[in-house]
């Protein structure tokens, strides 16, 4: 044992001396970005309230165009509403049909400026993409599975959702994310491309 412990110490002396970088250590978060992947196959296993607000608070951290945090969601779990949502979207799978529960992630697309006056939210859409992205990340991190289905840009996609779910004038339907319990073995797939990367200048 103590010859275990002095070559642990002297190999750690020696990378310190050669600028030698340490055993790079796992970190959780890198992994769950990397095996973040698209899923559209769902069980009948709820969800509970509490895996909900931990997605909702994720969704929440994520930043924002100088704090504005336009985003709002609603959460669907009624089946008749789902189905609604769904409509003739059907395809190889019904996702919002299937799943446990549907997030609708809503920007608000005006703001107040100092003067009080509404004027237009330019950063709504980057801002949902973020809060988005951090809820699929937390679904993952969880042992769930989601996708991200557009909803924005698209009129007739926006039209069905602000009129099944009533959402106000002002407020968009950025996009829909099932979630669920995966039905499947999806896999993550690897988009590292580096000549998609520049440096310094194209």
């Amino acid at each position: 044992m103590k010859r275990i412990l002095f070559c642990l110490v002297a190999l750690a002396a020696l990378c310190a001396c050669s600028n030698t970088p340490a055993p790079e250590v796992e970190n959780t978060t890198l992994q769950t970005i990397m095996n973040r992947k698209s899923v559209r196959s769902y069980t009948d296993q709820k969800l509970t309230d509490a895996q909900i607000e931990t997605l909702l608070k994720a969704a929440m951290a994520a930043p924002s165009g100088i704090n504005l945090q336009p985003w709002r969601f609603i959460v669907v779990t009624d089946q008749a509403v789902k189905d609604a949502l769904q409509g003739e979207r059907r395809g190889p799978r019904a996702m919002y049909s299937d799943c446990a529960a549907l997030f609708v992630v809503c920007g608000e697309t005006t703001m107040t400026n100092r003067e009080g006056v509404q004027v237009p939210n330019g950063n709504w859409t980057a801002d949902c993409a973020a809060a988005t992205e951090n809820l699929l990340l937390a679904a993952e991190a969880i042992g769930l599975g989601a996708v991200w289905t557009a909803c924005y840009p698209y009129e007739e996609r926006i039209s069905r959702a602000v009129e099944v779910l009533g959402i106000p004038e002002g407020i968009t339907p950025f996009c829909l994310v099932p979630v669920g319990y995966p039905d499947g073995d999806d896999a993550p797939k690897d988009k590292w491309k580096p000549e998609n990367i520049h440096y310094n200048r194209w």
